[in-house]
């Protein structure tokens, strides 16, 4: 599965100048950086892409930004648009980081592509990632994108079908809970005529 979602986002490196202004996340950018402190720190993308619109927003405020994604041409793009950006080409499942390394840590888009029997244990190492007070902003599907509570399977986009995979917002909760998140935005957000449920929760301290 990964092998061939690679390879889509690979092609949609190719359309990425055509389709860089369809989903405008300034609305979200905005809620996002005023949770966390004015001094620039450290911020983790995860899924990074092409390196908009976080890494590039968090760049431009001195902010050291790290980007990952398993798309090569992805990357391309990333290290194109962002020079000052650290990029990691690796699977979300795989990559490594040492503890308590990011301020701030993003997945937007990305983890709904990864089976949801596995998204717990990558939430225990965000959360070991980042360090006390840190704050993590991710997209989530839902039924309003699949139709289902709980889904594994596929949907078309942009005339590719992709994986997806996601619980119930119940369940969601419950794993970010147990792992010692505390949720402080969860709100579905209509974005490019896609729904995702958007979340922010905090690593205390």
């Amino acid at each position: 599965m990964s092998g061939d979602l690679r390879q889509i986002y690979d092609r949609f490196a190719d359309t990425y100048e055509q389709n860089r202004g369809l989903f405008d996340m300034s609305e979200v950018i905005d809620d996002f950086s005023r949770r966390l402190p004015e001094r620039p720190g450290r911020l983790l993308d995860l899924g990074c892409g092409a390196g908009e619109p976080f890494p590039a927003f968090f760049i431009m405020r001195g902010w050291r930004v790290t980007g990952v994604d398993f798309s090569s041409r992805m990357l391309e793009l990333a290290r194109h648009y962002q020079p000052n950006m650290e990029t990691v080409e690796a699977d979300i499942r795989d990559v490594e980081f040492p503890d308590a390394q990011f301020d701030a840590v993003t997945a937007i888009y990305c983890l709904f592509h990864i089976e949801h029997e596995k998204h717990e244990g990558i939430f225990q190492k965000i959360f070991r990632w980042m360090k006390p007070a840190g704050k993590l902003l991710f997209t989530y599907a839902t039924k309003e994108y699949t139709g289902a509570e709980i889904f594994n399977g596929y949907k078309e986009f942009m005339g590719e079908k992709l994986f997806y995979s996601h619980t119930t917002p119940g369940n969601l909760a419950a794993i970010l809970k147990s792992i010692g998140f505390v949720i402080e935005s969860s709100r579905y957000r209509q974005i490019g005529g896609e729904t995702f449920l958007w979340i922010t929760a905090a690593k205390p301290g």
